[in-house]
């Protein structure tokens, strides 16, 4: 009997489906199920990771930064009110002095004489008028006998007047040379630092010359005056009387030439009344505390000034912000089911490391500052806290050390 292979062929084909059928199956369902896994991992995949901040209402200052210099708290001339040679300076220049301290010794010869001989004129003038009151008293009761004339009696007593205001103008002038005497020893008006002097030992001074001797400045405290527009002062006036801003206690940080702070706090003391017509600002005098006299007249600083303060503002970081194609600004806001949602806002200026935004942002808003690069609007986001750590997962190194195995 032949046995054709075809038939045996379909025999065995047969018989190995209906054995491994069910392994098969089972294959499929698996290889099912894996692609079901690889979809949802790559929908995760697609979920960007966003750092949020929480946006809550605060209270913030207005502050501005303008530039100024620093001007002594008082400066007096040192100057001399008599003519005479320079004997002698008293003091050590740059050092603290105080007022009434002598610094310079104008030779006094003159001076004393002038005030010895007011002195003798003065007795000269005392003898006349005791001896005219001895004359019109004695006329006084020899005109009461009619021994003299009346006339004879009024004459010694106008003599007597005489006398009296001559001794009157003798006091005066004694007083007027010792004045000048005591003028030969020139004072610190005020307490403050003394520069170098300006007039050395041997030179004539004169109380009408043009230069002084020496200047005195006061350092502690001292004012540093800052230029503000008269622009930016009409603002701040307007944002006052309608509210949206309040006074505040007028308060200043002093920044050094080399961009270091100043320890000390300034006080805002006035601004200037007037408008300059030649710059269009306004002269704002902010009084420091200089304990060390760290500042110096005519030192070029800035002045970071608070001048109101406004309620229900937002701190945002500014990598937060982005500006689209007209310049609006704008946020990204994790909204509901994580979806990325632009909202727009008002963001008017720059404080430290932070916008200070009015308008645009609620309490409780989760505002994105880190991954913006990759948003588009509606996108997914996986919103964790600003700087949170990413988790990296270790590789299986058991799975790494299994062998392959080979086909």
């Amino acid at each position: 009997m032949t046995i054709s292979p075809f038939a045996v062929f379909s025999s065995v084909s047969a018989g190995a489906l209906r054995r491994f059928a069910p392994v098969a199956a089972a294959c499929l369902a698996l290889a099912a199920c894996g692609g079901k896994a690889d979809k949802s991992a790559a929908g995760q995949d697609r979920a960007v990771e966003v750092g949020y901040v929480v946006m809550q209402p605060t209270t913030v200052a207005l502050t501005s930064e303008f530039n100024g210099r620093a001007v002594a708290f008082q400066s007096s001339e040192v100057r001399p009110q008599v003519g005479g040679l320079v004997q002698r300076l008293l003091f050590e220049e740059g050092s603290l002095v105080r007022a009434g301290q002598p610094l310079y010794q104008i030779d006094p010869s003159l001076y004393r004489a002038s005030a010895e001989q007011a002195e003798a004129d003065l007795k000269n003038a005392r003898a006349a008028l005791k001896a005219a009151d001895l004359l019109a008293q004695r006329n006084k009761s020899l005109v009461a006998t009619q021994m003299i004339s009346r006339q004879d009696y009024d004459n010694a007593v106008a003599a007597a007047d005489q006398a009296r205001a001559s001794v009157a103008q003798r006091e005066a002038a004694l007083s007027t040379a010792r004045i000048n005497q005591r003028f030969t020893t020139v004072p610190a008006p005020i307490d403050g630092r003394i520069g170098r002097s300006l007039v050395t030992v041997g030179a004539l001074v004169t109380p009408d010359q043009a230069a002084p001797l020496a200047t005195i400045q006061r350092l502690d405290p001292i004012y540093v005056d800052v230029q503000q527009s008269a622009q930016q002062l009409l603002a701040l006036r307007e944002q006052l009387s309608s509210g949206s801003v309040q006074a505040s206690a007028t308060t200043a940080r002093i920044v050094l030439p080399n961009g270091s702070a100043y320890p000390q706090p300034g006080t805002l003391q006035f601004s200037e009344v007037l408008v300059d017509e030649a710059t269009g600002t306004v002269t704002l005098r902010i009084r420091v505390p200089n304990p060390d006299g760290l500042l110096l007249p005519g030192m070029f600083v800035r002045a970071r000034l608070a001048q109101a303060t406004q309620s229900q503002a937002y701190r945002l970081p500014q990598q937060a912000l982005v500006r689209g194609p007209t310049g609006d600004a704008f946020v990204w806001v994790v909204g509901a089911d994580n979806k990325a949602v632009q909202r727009p806002i008002g963001a008017d200026r720059v404080d430290g490391s932070d916008w200070i935004v009015s308008t645009g942002l609620n309490p409780g808003d989760k505002v994105v500052t880190q991954g913006i690069g990759s948003l588009r609007r509606d996108a997914t986001v996986r919103a964790v806290p600003a700087s949170t750590p990413q988790k990296l997962q270790a590789p299986d190194a058991g799975a790494a050390a299994r062998p392959t195995k080979q086909g």
